[in-house]
């Protein structure tokens, strides 16, 4: 035991010692996305943000799953994995519960998060996982080429609705404070610093974590957020001050705001992890088992058995 300390306690001066890396060290592949695309923000922050804090180059983690945000992980130049559409948070919530060590993010859009994935949303929410979940939204599918997505606003013109869309949009706040996710914020791709503040925030929280930021498609859904950029003569209405982030049904009135609504951090709990409990059930499970190794626990189950 004392030798393992030892060990562990070299290796923890060890990355003490490394030199500092900058935002060139972890760009990798150049972004393919159009040019005006609120995601090259999102990328940008995410690598100053990493930047900033210095986390150990191969504790940097980025899950996605299919569309055009999901292209994250091909950009960041450290450990990444694209997967399948709508899968991002269960295949997150295993890297997560057998590494404890890394802080993992996941990049999506709103049909990966909200259509396909939406029932892994809610069980990665419900459970309390801890990984950080930045929700591109443009209110649309741009992958694709321009079809109605979840959040599009009704009579919204695309291939899919080329009348305008009947459907009713979700309300991403509000299906997000519904099914128990722990921290829960909304920002604007167009205010990087904003968007940097959120981050910092959902890394910072210990459990589920989901940042829905609008990020505009320029090529399929032009002016979309017009109504929220102070720059294009919209507001930017900050969660109020006096509002208590700990009150579920504070947070779910904020939601009901119409567009473009509040920005900022809308509710935050503290609540045991997915991954605390687990670990405590094993450990549990081990002492009743008189932390007998993982080959005597199945010599015993043949033993009963035979």
């Amino acid at each position: 035991m004392i030798a393992e300390a030892k060990d562990l306690q070299a290796k923890e001066i060890k990355l003490t010692d490394r030199p500092k890396y900058t935002k060139k060290d972890l760009v990798a592949d150049h972004p393919t996305w159009c040019p005006g695309c609120g995601d090259f923000s999102v990328l940008s922050i995410y690598f100053k943000m990493m930047e900033k804090l210095q986390l150990p180059h191969e504790k940097i983690t980025s899950i996605a799953g299919i569309g055009c945000s999901s292209r994250f992980p091909y950009f960041v130049n450290a450990y990444g994995v694209h997967f399948l559409h709508g899968r991002a948070a269960p295949f997150a919530t295993g890297v997560s519960m057998m590494r404890p060590d890394l802080h993992v993010f996941v990049f999506g859009g709103d049909g990966d998060a909200f259509s396909i994935g939406g029932n892994h949303l809610n069980h990665a929410s419900r459970k309390n996982v801890k990984m950080t979940y930045v929700i591109m939204d443009n209110f649309v599918y741009g992958l694709t080429k321009k079809q109605t997505s979840p959040t599009s606003p009704l009579g919204f013109k695309s291939k899919t609705d080329p009348g305008g869309a009947v459907d009713q949009p979700i309300n991403p706040m509000k299906q997000l404070i519904a099914s128990g996710a722990t921290f829960i914020a909304r920002t604007h791709s167009h205010l990087p610093n904003h968007v940097m503040e959120m981050m910092e925030k959902a890394m910072a929280h210990d459990g589920f974590s989901v940042i829905e930021c609008l990020s505009e498609c320029t090529e399929f859904y032009p002016g979309a957020f017009d109504a929220a950029n102070p720059r294009k003569g919209g507001a930017f209405n900050l969660v109020p001050a006096d509002h208590s982030v700990t009150d579920e049904i504070a947070a779910y009135k904020l939601a009901m705001t119409p567009f473009p609504g509040y920005f900022g951090v809308f509710y935050q709990e503290q609540r045991p992890t997915k991954n605390a409990l687990e670990a405590k059930l094993i450990a549990d499970s081990k002492a009743r088992a008189e932390n007998a190794s993982p080959t005597e626990l199945l010599q015993k189950t043949f033993a009963r058995l035979s």
